[in-house]
């Protein structure tokens, strides 16, 4: 039932934030990051692509399948079944994510709502230890309720940013965050690949299977465990006299976001950062989601050739985000993204050009990865929280997690179309070049000082 409240309202000064509550804050970081590392980057794809090809009639463990999948009547190639699914769950997100921004602006409940959507996609994950067999549509079907729950808590999660420090101190908050998020996904990956290496069998590639899933309900579990942390330690503030809801906090929700659109050109620069970062973003978070199916399919690599590469990935950005924001005090948070930008570019004519059956050429450009990934994702995160107008942190969130964390749409659409279009995922990947350049010469024209002046808040010293 839709939440109905009498918000607490005030016009004093906001509660000054505690480094008890950055911590919680950073820890939701560590608790869902399981799921982007352990579900998004390395197990879904290639498991749900096998599920999938046992729909289609391939027998476990061939080497390649042409076979289709007939999702609602639609003809689909069982390789291209799991980049659709994510385009798909992204186009969900763009009517749910700003509507939930607006919702979490305006109730005074907003650790309810980030337990609310955490707790929901945490259970479609344990969920996906019933995908058995042919069970690619129960599979999809769990994967669009946790990834668009997952978006959802995001949203709540990074409305609480500007509350956590002055514009010279978000750079590092933010890096901080993302740097312990990968580390606690890296550490459930380390416990993952230690079972991966010491349960599997080579003549058995039904026991591989069975590992992935139950990797994936274990990220489930500890995305719902740690949860209950943020939740103790970060705080409910009160909502202002001019943005409290008024009776159903839902319905108020869609009224504002209605609101919000149509006063949106009043912030045209904000909406050219939000358009870059939509653009090189949605490369990023491709390249996350469909490298171990890339790794699986076209490298003919081993299972645990890419849990290796992708616990290097994670460790690397944990020191990654921390260096870059040390960079980003230096020159600024803009322009370090703009460097890691170029440092991707080089990544993906890298990755087109790996050898097959080749793991340590993979695993080196994998550390690479690591070096620039966290550290472009805060930064984003942080510049764009100097262009949000004051009190509609969550909505405007709400538009930027349609591309943040596993949400990527065009680019896994490209990727997928690509694929079946020519049947060769090295130029899937190739077409991702585009969003890198394109975002950087978007990014490029922003002008951020006048950007930050015009969305009603002070500029950091150095930008």
């Amino acid at each position: 039932m839709a939440e109905t409240v009498t918000p607490t309202v005030t016009d004093t000064p906001p509660l000054a934030s505690t480094p008890r509550e950055r911590r919680g804050w950073y820890l939701y970081d560590w608790a869902n990051s399981a799921f982007q590392s352990t579900v998004i980057t390395v197990f879904l794809g290639p498991f749900l692509t096998t599920v999938a090809e046992t729909a289609a009639g391939c027998e476990l463990g061939a080497d390649s399948c042409d076979g289709y999948v007939h999702p609602l009547g639609i003809r689909v190639a069982a390789g291209s079944y799991y980049p659709y699914l994510i385009s798909l769950s992204v186009f969900l997100t763009v009517f749910v994510l700003p509507v939930i921004g607006a919702i979490a602006d305006r109730s005074p409940h907003k650790k309810r709502l980030l337990g609310g959507a955490a707790f929901t996609g945490a259970g479609a994950t344990i969920a996906m230890a019933f995908v058995t067999g042919d069970r690619y549509l129960l599979g999809g079907a769990l994967f669009l309720i946790a990834n668009i729950s997952f978006g959802a808590a995001i949203v709540v999660y990074n409305s609480f940013l500007p509350q956590l420090g002055g514009p010279d101190e978000r750079d590092g908050i933010s890096s901080r965050g993302w740097a312990l998020g990968y580390l606690g996904g890296g550490l459930l990956l380390a416990l993952n690949l230690a079972a991966v290496s010491l349960l599997s069998e080579d003549d058995n590639p039904q026991r591989t299977l069975d590992l992935a899933r139950w990797s994936i309900v274990s990220a489930g579990v500890w995305w719902a465990v740690f949860t209950l942390v943020p939740l103790r330690w970060l705080r409910d503030r009160p909502v202002t006299a001019a943005l409290a809801a008024r009776g159903n906090v839902l319905t108020d929700g869609f009224r504002q976001l209605g609101h919000t659109l149509r006063e949106v050109r009043a912030y045209p620069l904000t909406l050219f950062f939000l358009l870059a970062f939509l653009v090189f973003n949605d490369g990023i978070q491709t390249v996350i989601t469909m490298a171990s199916q890339y790794g699986t399919e076209e490298l003919r690599l081993e299972q645990s050739t890419l849990i290796v590469t992708i616990l290097l990935v994670q460790f690397l950005a944990f020191g990654g985000a921390l260096l870059l924001g040390a960079l980003a005090r230096r020159i600024g948070a803009r322009k370090t993204v703009l460097i890691s930008l170029v440092l991707w570019t080089g990544v993906i004519l890298g990755v087109f050009w790996l050898p097959a059956e080749a793991p340590v050429p993979f695993m080196a450009l994998g550390a690479c990865i690591g070096l620039v990934l966290g550290g472009s994702q805060a930064l984003s995160r942080s510049l764009f929280s100097q262009l949000i107008p004051a009190g509609k942190e969550g909505e405007y969130y709400g538009f930027y997690e349609i591309s943040d964390k596993g949400t990527s749409w065009l680019g896994p659409l490209a990727f997928g179309i690509v694929f079946q279009l020519t049947a060769s995922y090295r130029v899937g990947l190739i077409s991702l070049v585009g969003f890198f350049v394109v975002g950087f010469v978007l990014l490029l024209a922003v002008p951020m000082r006048r950007a930050i002046i015009a969305a009603g808040n002070t500029p950091p010293r150095v930008l």
